[in-house]
């Protein structure tokens, strides 16, 4: 784990109110899909708290973060510029297991949930066989940064399969065996209470990346607790996760 200042190489819109921002890769550390960095918009006292984004991808020179603008820490980072600094905090956090044979991966993303998934997909094997799924409000918000074929549901019907992205999913699955899938997703609360009464009907082994915010990133703070199913114990999402199996959480 590391706190440094990174150069910004580029900051820019890929959909409606989706950036993707790239800084130097000025750390000597593995990067593991899944993984996050809490980032300081400011270097002043407002917004005060880091704000904690997952690496979408990465290169041998170059950290990618994908994000959305919500409020005012994402709305000043949409504004950052080439040569401006970034002071990050990483990389954080567990990682998706990925290391199976004879599954089709199925990745779920709604909305910028969709962030960690080129990553992810980068470090599948080669012949891995995979599909993914994207859930989105309108047509404004598609994008398809480091993925080559998306399948698309849209809350209006603009774009691709008119519905949710669990529904979605639901006719997209029907064409393999529930036990030969497995699901990666990504998401608002919502699609994933769904997701994981859906996997539990299918019995479909199924890991999910919470989102939270995390003021400290490492568990110092105990923000952002998760309530585990044993003995309705919590952890936390910044220090245990944010990567979960999904059948041991309450969303």
């Amino acid at each position: 784990m590391f706190i440094q200042d990174l150069p910004v190489i580029s900051n820019i819109k890929i959909a409606e109110n989706t950036f993707l921002i790239e800084v130097e890769r000025a750390i000597d550390c593995d990067l593991k899909p899944g993984q996050f960095f809490n980032i300081q918009v400011v270097e002043g006292t407002y917004p005060l708290l880091r704000r904690p984004f997952s690496i979408s991808d990465a290169t041998e020179n170059s950290i990618f973060f994908m994000y959305k603008v919500v409020g005012e820490g994402t709305k000043i980072l949409s504004q950052k510029k080439s040569g401006d600094k970034l002071n990050v905090l990483g990389p954080l956090g567990n990682s998706f297991s990925h290391s199976y044979e004879n599954k089709h991966f199925v990745l779920i993303g709604g909305g910028i949930g969709i962030a960690p998934f080129p990553f992810l997909i980068k470090n599948f094997d080669k012949n891995q066989d995979f599909s993914v799924l994207f859930g989105v409000r309108n047509k404004n918000e598609i994008h398809n940064y480091g993925i080559d074929q998306i399948s698309y549901a849209s809350d209006d019907g603009s774009v691709g399969f008119n519905g949710n992205a669990i529904k979605l999913l639901e006719e997209h699955i029907k064409k393999y065996k529930t036990s030969n899938i497995k699901i990666f997703a990504c998401g608002p609360n919502p699609m994933l209470r769904a997701l994981k009464n859906f996997a539990a009907q299918k019995n479909i082994e199924c890991e999910v990346s919470m989102e939270s915010a995390m003021a400290c990133g490492f568990g110092i703070c105990q923000g952002c607790p998760i309530q585990f199913n044993e003995n309705e114990t919590y952890k936390l999402i910044c220090k245990d996760g944010p990567v979960f199996n999904i059948s041991d959480i309450e969303i």
